[in-house]
């Protein structure tokens, strides 16, 4: 096995969101976590309210929030779906993923690991990182890795031997201060070792277990052999939740929409890890903005795709065209993300030489012109019963696997054979209609549109829509003929009891 620990030391802080700098999370007079520019004056956790604003005179001090913490770590745990179905949770601010089996996957462990750290960078989360063949390893190295350079953490940590013989040397070095924070060793514990003279890990690796076990206590000495691989280490498994609905408080009010885009980035990742989790695709999503007042009614933003995906690039894409054509009613302070409709993800056909076109599809470029116009501005056409042209298709919604049955492929056959060239049959088709047919003018019973016209073959009459007399199309009596101009037009006319029309052109 091959863990992957994610340490997020500043979680209780970014949980929050804090807009401002230097700032802190305090909580029963001390400092718990400090951002960047605070630790750079001096704010270490630990340290006294007083002390802190004396090292930085405009800290921010903020409460913590054992609520938010909690949801952080949620959507943290649902966004891991996207690289392990095996997520753990190691309250409050680490999440393991046992990667070995998925490493293949993404092309390699160093693959992995910049993916992945990668995204949480770009969603703004401080991550360190450890990699061991133990669980317990795994969260001691992040922890180190963190402590050795903590404005350097989001980026990728050397790889580390996944031989457990060579494990031991590697965790030596490891100070047992760290050590014992990490495993909550008692202070008492830590007293003990450190009037022994044992400043490092090493230095306790080299004492008998049996006599260790009796002057420091069963709990550190367990840990010890846990870390080595020597004694079970049993993860309890994150379950990923049948239905995936998350709220995400703002740092404060959002009056601007391009505003919630940050927000809704940490939502839409965690959206696709779950539904890689649960090996489901993405139909329809909703997008819920909480605003201050309740006398604003709860904005709804939703998002359907053309196909079922998950790319959560392509969503927050989509999401950027609604923001911006949708002004915000009111304040808003936080954002909910539900998945309404989602369907089973089947198996993808590679291509035969493993390249992928480029551009973002058709389907994606639907969406965001649907998301610019209008939802009844871009849509397909499907065939009805009908043999009156006008009344001969209807509009439904693009790209949908109904459009690939029978109806599909009969207007496939229609725009084949209006492509070959008219005068194919009685039953040839154009695709371009006018609405309404445009009158022609005759001269000597010859029709003209920019010039005469000269008739090919026999006619086809359409004699329908008696039951409807008065509406739409109504009832229609026409004699159809296909007709060719001096220019090299075809065109398709008919004759009705008022005169010569022109209804469609060839392509």
């Amino acid at each position: 096995m091959l863990w992957l620990a994610l340490e997020f030391p500043r979680l209780p802080l970014q949980a929050l969101a804090s807009p401002s700098s230097p700032s802190a999370v305090v909580e029963r007079g001390r400092v718990r976590v400090a951002d960047a520019q605070a630790a750079a004056a001096g704010v270490q956790p630990g340290l006294r309210l007083a002390t802190a604003l004396a090292l930085a005179p405009g800290l921010q001090a903020l409460a913590a929030d054992s609520g938010r913490e909690a949801a952080a770590l949620l959507q943290l745990a649902c966004w891991a779906g996207r690289f392990s179905p095996t997520v753990s949770l190691v309250p409050p601010q680490t999440v393991l993923l046992e990667i070995a089996g998925c490493l293949r996957l993404f092309g390699g462990q160093a693959a992995l690991l910049q993916a992945a750290l990668a995204e949480l960078q770009a969603q703004g989360w401080t991550v360190a990182a450890g990699v061991a063949p133990t669980p317990l390893a795994a969260r001691w190295l992040a922890a180190a890795a963190f402590a050795a350079n903590p404005e350097a953490a989001a980026g990728p940590p050397p790889l580390r031997n996944t031989n457990t013989a060579e494990l031991v040397s590697e965790l030596a070095g490891l100070p047992l201060t760290l050590i014992a924070r990490v495993s909550h060793w008692p202070a008492a514990a830590s007293a003990r070792l450190a009037a022994c003279g044992c400043r490092q890990l090493g230095d306790l690796l080299a004492l008998p277990t049996a006599e260790l076990r009796l002057r420091i206590g069963e709990a550190p000495v367990t840990d010890l052999l846990r870390a080595q691989g020597s004694l079970p280490d049993p993860q309890t498994p994150f379950v990923f939740p049948e239905v995936f609905s998350q709220r995400l408080e703002l740092p404060g009010r959002v009056e601007v929409a391009e505003g919630l885009l940050f927000g809704a980035q940490r939502l839409l990742a965690a959206l696709a890890g779950w539904l890689q989790a649960r090996q489901l695709l993405l139909r329809t999503a909703v997008l819920s903005l909480e605003h201050e007042h309740r006398s604003e009614a709860c904005s709804r933003i939703p998002l359907q795709f053309g196909e079922p995906g998950c790319d959560p690039e392509r969503w927050l894409r989509l999401l950027r065209e609604h923001l911006a054509r949708r002004p915000l009613p009111g304040s808003v302070l936080a954002l909910r993300l539900e998945a309404e409709q989602v369907v089973a993800a089947g198996g993808e056909t590679a291509a035969l030489w493993g390249d992928k076109s480029g551009g973002e599809g058709a389907s994606a470029c639907i969406e965001r012109l649907r998301a610019r116009l209008g939802t009844a501005a871009v849509h397909s056409l499907t065939l009805t019963a009908d043999y009156r042209p006008e009344c001969a298709t209807a509009p439904c919604e693009p790209l949908l696997p109904a459009t690939a049955g029978r109806e599909a492929s009969e207007a496939a056959s229609m725009a084949r054979a209006s492509a070959s060239g008219p005068g194919l049959g009685p039953m040839t088709r154009p695709l371009c209609l006018f609405a309404p047919p445009q009158a022609l003018a005759e001269r000597h019973g010859v029709p003209h549109w920019r010039g005469p016209l000269r008739l090919q073959g026999r006619g086809e009459r359409i004699e329908s829509g008696w039951w409807d007399s008065g509406e739409g199309a109504g009832d229609v009596r026409r004699d159809y003929f296909v007709a060719c101009n001096p220019a090299g037009q075809w065109l398709w006319i008919f004759r009705a009891a008022d005169g010569w029309f022109l209804h469609g052109l060839f392509a």
